[in-house]
C-alpha cells in the first residue's frame, strides 16, 4: 500500500467510525458502563403493583401542584430541571424515599443521568429521570435523552430505570405566561434501544493557542 492509498484507507476508516451505532439495548449499555443491571419491571409482581400505585400518586400530585404554580422558563425541554423538586417532594409524601442520587464516591450530583434515586418500602432502588415536552414536539426526533460514561457514576446499584414525562402548554399564571403540565406519563426503560453518535471536540485551551492567532483587537 503506497502513501496515497494508505491515506484513503485511513479516511474511509475514520468516516465509518463516525457513523452512529444504532439499536443498542439500553440495559446492555448501562451494564457495560456501570456493571449494574437494569431490572425488569414485572407488572404481575405484587411489590411492583404497590410501587406503581405510589409512583402514579406522586406523579399526579406533582402534576396538579405544578399546574397551580406554573413553571417559568424559556423552553419546555428546559423545564425538566424545574419539575424535579416537585417530584421529589411528592415521592416522599406518598411514602417512598427520594433524593438526588449519590455517586460512586458518595457525593450528591445534580447533573447527568439519572435525576432522582428512589427507595421503596422493600429497600429496592428505582432510578427516575424527569423529562418535559411541548405537545407539538413529542414525535420529533431531536436528541432528548442521553448519558455519558463517567469515572464517578450515579448508577451504583441494580435497579429499575423509569422515565416520568410531563406534557406542557403555556397559560397565564400571576399575570405571566408560564409552562404548565396538562398530562404525565411513566415509562420503564428496560426495553429502550439507543444509539452512539461520535463527535470531534476541543477545549478552550486547544482552541486559543498563541501560535494559531492571526489577529486581535481590544476596546
Amino acid at each position: 500500500m503506497n502513501e496515497r492509498e494508505y491515506i484513503r484507507f485511513l479516511e474511509e476508516a475514520i468516516r465509518k467510525f463516525l457513523e452512529p451505532v444504532k439499536d443498542i439495548p439500553y440495559a446492555l449499555a448501562i451494564k457495560i458502563l456501570t456493571g449494574y443491571e437494569v431490572l425488569k419491571f414485572d407488572l404481575n409482581d405484587e411489590k411492583n403493583k404497590e410501587l406503581l400505585e405510589l409512583l402514579k400518586k406522586a406523579a399526579d400530585l406533582s402534576c396538579k401542584e405544578m399546574y397551580k404554580t406554573g413553571i417559568s422558563t424559556d423552553r419546555p425541554n428546559e423545564a425538566g430541571n424545574r419539575v424535579e423538586p416537585f417530584v421529589i417532594k411528592f415521592l416522599n409524601e406518598v411514602g417512598l424515599t427520594a433524593d438526588k442520587p449519590k455517586t460512586k464516591s458518595g457525593r450528591k450530583k445534580a447533573a447527568g443521568y439519572p435525576d432522582i434515586e428512589i427507595k421503596d418500602n422493600y429497600g429496592r432502588t428505582i432510578y427516575l429521570d424527569c423529562k418535559t415536552y411541548n405537545t407539538k414536539t413529542k414525535e420529533q426526533k431531536f436528541r432528548t435523552f442521553y448519558f455519558s460514561p463517567s469515572p464517578d457514576p450515579k448508577i451504583i446499584k441494580d435497579a429499575f430505570h423509569l422515565l416520568l414525562s410531563f406534557e406542557l402548554t403555556k397559560e397565564n399564571r400571576d399575570s405571566q405566561r408560564k409552562f404548565v403540565p396538562i398530562s404525565w406519563q411513566l415509562y420503564t426503560l428496560e426495553n429502550l434501544t439507543i444509539q452512539v453518535k461520535h463527535e470531534f471536540n476541543a477545549s478552550n485551551k486547544d482552541l486559543y493557542k498563541v501560535e494559531s492567532l492571526l489577529a486581535q483587537g481590544k476596546i
